[in-house]
């Protein structure tokens, strides 16, 4: 079948910067000066109309011409910067800086290993980087010169800094630029995913994406405005107090710190890597009303023991997103707070630039918005959806199939990746590459992963990188890899990596226990942690493949599975 969302359509998607949309709206112009950030690894506070010179001031040094004091920047020149950085209010800032001269940026993971960003930034060429002084060696692990690489906070002999740059296009007292113009379809930034297979990628988003799912989020708040009353938040300043500890380079963590917080006026408290203990010390330093997490982070979370203890009296909101929440692990949650009724959730992608589906309260759209446990709730505003079997034909009501959607948010494709884009991108419709099915009050279930792409602790895991990383080791100990996910993980549904491989004659005189002890460092060096092989490492005579070749990797799951469940039991 056919679905369209149950909201109403969105307003239509302007053909302008982002920027407009985000912060020269009609309604902000009676909002407050309230406190926007608060860094608490510094105990830095920054007000919204701080926020606002320093966005467009630095807009002004990064693109104002190296003769009036400032850096250049020009998409027209083939400028991207990439930004390599732990959590930091100025990564936002930068963020915001760059969409307002329209010069893409590239969301850098700040977990990678030099292997992992060496690859990925073959596919942005970042022609500058911004890092944090913490990451300043991995960044020069890419090779751009010194006066290339800048610094987001903190300093570094040599280096120089977003800060000293906005502080320098002030005092020389450059012209302000004025915003850019873009189309919907302008690049606004790089963020990175497996896709449905292979090796990550690099999705390009544009402009009127981010708009779209702004909208998008809009609709959705008026239509909860309908039936609820405005909340009152015992705050300092009377404000929403979102915890953002996900990180930046990550869409969930984007958007709910760069874009959705601009909906309304909120204080966003920022930690710059997670750390459980300044976790909890933080919600009632800062009286800390809203927490969003990932399944595996909210695990580790209620399975603490500080959880039962710790003051977390101002908490109202609890929200989860990146990955499938089991419905056991929202019931602890809400047992814990007794002024949060449910866990906020919902289904997206990266491709699709960040919601597909998401849990309505009850009572929305009449009644006719159903919030069902264990599901991925119902369409989010302006998309369209059906689910199809694998002849292509459309599946019935709660006939599970592949999901196909489309909608604004359909990214514009995979940089520099042809063959992808044409593969996930097909006909006006994104392939999800997950099978999921509607029941009969369209509420979206997921059934399974049709992509071989993991999901680990929120982030998307490739066994196809997996591969590669191991057939790299140098020493020729295998002649073939496969690696699967395996039950395992923090949470009932996620699964671990697990590699299979075939010995060399090399690697069968060297012994079993050396090869393994071999391949496990080779990949704790080259791959970030939730990559590491922890599902463990198994030998194997043949890799089972199908007479066209592809790897049947169910097959070495399913054996696995039968080996370790009567052990299980034993």
């Amino acid at each position: 079948m056919y679905y369209k969302s149950l909201f109403p359509d969105l307003p239509k998607v302007p053909e302008s910067n982002i920027h407009h949309l985000l912060f020269n709206r009609p309604d902000q112009r009676e909002w407050p000066d309230y406190t926007l950030f608060v860094n608490v690894a510094t105990g830095q506070r920054r007000s919204f109309r701080e926020f606002i010179e320093r966005v467009r001031d630095g807009a002004t040094a990064l693109g104002a011409d190296v003769t009036q004091g400032g850096l250049g920047l020009r998409p027209e020149n083939g400028d991207l910067v990439g930004i390599l950085s732990e959590n930091c209010p100025d990564y936002t800032a930068l963020v915001h800086s760059l969409l307002a001269i329209t010069v893409p940026f590239a969301l850098l993971s700040s977990y990678s290993t030099p292997y992992e960003l060496k690859h990925a930034n073959s596919l942005a060429q970042a022609t500058r980087i911004f890092t944090s002084p913490s990451l300043l060696q991995l960044a020069l692990t890419l090779g751009l010169p010194a006066d290339r690489i800048y610094l987001l906070e903190g300093e570094s002999k040599g280096y120089t800094s977003y800060d000293q740059l906005i502080s320098s296009a002030r005092k020389n007292g450059i012209p302000r630029l004025p915003v850019r113009h873009a189309t919907k379809d302008t690049l606004a930034y790089l963020i990175y995913s497996s896709g449905t297979s292979g090796l990550p990628k690099a999705i390009m988003t544009s402009h009127g994406n981010i708009a779209t799912s702004f909208l998008s989020t809009m609709v959705n708040g008026m239509e909860m405005a309908k039936i609820r009353a405005p909340p009152v938040f015992d705050t300092p300043e009377g404000l929403q107090v979102i915890f953002s500890v996900l990180p930046l380079y990550h869409a969930v963590g984007l958007f709910t710190t760069s874009f959705f917080s601009f909906l309304n006026p909120s204080t966003i408290v920022m930690l710059p890597k997670w750390d459980i203990n300044k976790f909890f010390d933080s919600i009632p330093k800062y009286h800390i009303t809203a927490i969003l997490l990932v399944p595996s982070l909210l695990h580790q979370f209620v399975h603490h023991p500080r959880f039962k203890t710790a003051e977390m009296n101002s908490v109202t909101m609890v929200g989860s997103g990146a990955a499938y929440l089991p419905p056991q692990l929202a019931d602890q949650v809400c047992a814990r707070f007794p002024d949060v009724p449910r866990v906020t959730e919902g289904y997206g992608l990266s491709e699709f630039t960040i919601a597909v589906a998401m849990k309505p309260i009850p009572g929305m759209l009449n009644g006719r918005a159903k919030n069902k446990p264990g599901s991925a709730g119902i369409l989010a505003p302006g998309i369209e959806a059906r689910v199809v079997r694998p002849d292509g034909s459309l599946a019935g009501p709660n006939e599970p199939g592949e999901l196909l959607i489309r909608g604004g948010s359909a990214t514009l494709g995979y940089k520099g990746n042809d063959k992808a884009t044409r593969e996930t991108f097909v006909d006006g419709w994104l392939r999800t590459g997950d099978r999921m099915r509607f029941d009969e009050d369209e509420v979206l279930f997921f059934e399974d992963r049709t992509k071989d792409t993991l999901k680990i602790s929120g982030m998307q895991v490739s066994p196809v990188e997996i591969e590669n990383t191991i057939l790299a080791q140098p020493d020729k100990l295998i002649t073939d890899v496969s690696v699967a996910g395996v039950s395992g993980g923090r949470t009932s549904d996620e699964r671990i990596p697990r590699a299979w491989i075939v010995l060399s004659p090399a690697g069968a005189a060297l012994g079993e226990k050396e090869v393994v002890s071999r391949l496990n460092a080779w990949v704790q060096e080259h791959l970030s942690r939730y990559k590491w092989l922890r599902g463990g490492i198994g030998i194997v005579e043949a890799i089972p493949k199908s007479p066209t070749g592809k790897v049947l990797r169910r097959i070495l799951v399913e054996a696995y599975d039968k080996e370790v469940k009567p052990n299980a039991k034993l």
